[in-house]
């Protein structure tokens, strides 16, 4: 485990320097600096102490990272949903995207098209019109985007998106918790 250089990246996360560090440590720079390029060990107090100012458990430090996993994805990693009644496609650009706390997918809706409504939810919405025109219906409002528009709302209640074109209309749509 590298010590030091977990000190120094939670140091760095708070904006503070070696010097400001030790001003709330009671620790001097040197300490400090010598630490940061594990030159020198801390005690369990000045470590509990060091992780206390620097707003870390010691359950999250010693924590193993989370693996960096798969981050480009191919289009051949993508799945896509036709849904011929109600005129639209749906491409999940993440293979597995309910299972992270993001959502995002392409869709496509043809003229008089519409994605299917949805209930209530904590989830958040964010959308991007590619191409088109769309209404979003949320409860008995309604709201029109436009290509370059963006979109942002909080599920709470009924909603539901359809093409407000006579051509085809396109979206990309990232919802926090999987709701699609």
């Amino acid at each position: 485990m590298d010590i030091g250089r977990k000190i120094k990246n939670l140091r760095l996360q708070k904006g503070l320097t070696q010097e400001e560090l030790g001003e709330r440590t009671d620790l001097s720079k040197g300490f400090i600096s010598q630490l940061e390029r594990d030159l020198n060990s801390p005690s369990i107090e000045t470590l509990f102490l060091l992780l206390e100012v620097l707003g870390s458990s010691p359950k999250e430090f010693f924590d193993e990272p989370k693996k960096l996993g798969k981050v480009v994805y191919r289009a051949s990693d993508q799945t896509v949903y036709t849904n011929e009644d109600l005129r639209y496609d749906i491409r999940w650009l993440i293979p597995r995207s309910n299972e992270n706390e993001m959502d995002p997918v392409h869709i496509t809706l043809q003229p008089g098209g519409a994605f299917k409504e949805y209930e209530p939810s904590e989830a958040e919405t964010f959308i991007y019109v590619l191409k088109g025109k769309i209404t979003i219906t949320i409860g008995t409002k309604q709201f029109t985007a436009k290509e370059g528009d963006s979109v942002y709302f909080e599920s709470l209640d009924h909603h539901q998106i359809q093409n407000a074109s006579k051509k085809v209309s396109e979206f990309l749509l990232i919802a926090t918790e999987s709701y699609l």
